[in-house]
This record gives structure tokens, C-alpha cells and sequence, in this order.
């Protein structure tokens, strides 16, 4: 399991030039599921990103708090290109993606533990074509994985 994390200031997702979410201070979290992935993998990562400190305190004090700190809001968008393997030839292969069906479970109970960590969590259209803006903060950019 994968997560890039971008710190924003804001961030949007539209689906067929229609706004379906938007949040403020927080993270944008990017999350690719391969074959193999688990709950408990899931578990691991929402604990490390409510806890990461990477926002600035009110005394200027660089990675102080953390996103729960902050009041900041998380935005996650499924992303199986993440799966991507590039070694061989110039069109990316995806055969490691977790199926559409299992993966979408496993995306909506990472959501669901994201939430159980008292985060207010928004997020994509699971499976379409999605038009992601933000304003990245820092920027800060972090790859997290999690092998099983």
C-alpha cells in the first residue's frame, strides 16, 4: 500500500467539471492498493499520518504539530497508477493493482480509520476520471508505504 501525501492549503476534486470535494489546511493523500494489501496495512498508515508532525506552531516551531493539531481536514483520492511498474518499456504496467472491486473495499475502510482517528476526512469518486487541484504548502510532500 502507498500513500503520496501533500500538505496543502487547500485542495478540490471535480468529476465531470462538477466540485465534489474540497477541504482547507490539511493533506491530499493519494493512495495506491496493490495485490497482497491489508487491513492492517491500512491501520499502520492512518496512525502515521495522524501523527506526523509537519505543521508549524503558533511560535514558528517547524514540524511541531500534528494534522489533528491543526484542525486540518484530509482529502483522499484512489490512485492505482501508483501501482505503475516501469522497468520494462515505455507503457507503464498496472498487473500489481489490487482489482477494482477488493481495492475499493480496502479504500473505503482506510477512509473509515482515517475517521475513527478524529479526522475530517472528504474524498474522490473511487474509479473515475477525476480532476484534482491544490495548493500544495511548503511544499511538503511525502511517499509513504507499507508492505505487507
Amino acid at each position: 500500500m502507498k500513500v503520496v501525501l501533500q500538505k496543502v492549503q487547500s485542495a478540490q476534486v471535480q468529476v465531470d467539471n462538477n466540485s465534489i470535494a474540497t477541504i482547507d489546511i490539511g493533506y491530499v493523500l493519494l493512495l495506491g492498493i496493490m495485490h497482497g494489501d491489508t487491513e492492517a496495512q491500512a491501520d499502520w498508515l492512518a496512525s502515521k499520518i495522524t501523527s506526523l508532525r509537519l505543521f508549524t506552531s503558533a511560535a514558528g516551531k517547524i514540524n511541531d504539530r500534528n494534522i489533528v493539531d491543526v484542525c486540518g481536514s484530509v482529502l483522499v483520492v484512489s490512485q492505482f497508477t501508483l501501482a505503475a511498474n516501469i522497468q520494462n518499456g515505455n507503457r507503464p504496467d498496472y498487473t500489481s493493482a489490487m482489482s477494482p472491486q477488493d481495492a475499493k473495499k480496502l479504500y473505503t475502510y482506510f477512509v473509515q480509520k482515517l475517521q475513527s482517528l478524529n479526522l475530517t476526512v472528504v474524498t474522490g469518486q473511487f474509479g473515475a476520471n477525476m480532476h484534482v487541484s491544490l495548493v500544495n504548502d511548503g511544499p511538503v510532500t511525502l511517499i509513504l508505504e507499507r508492505n505487507p
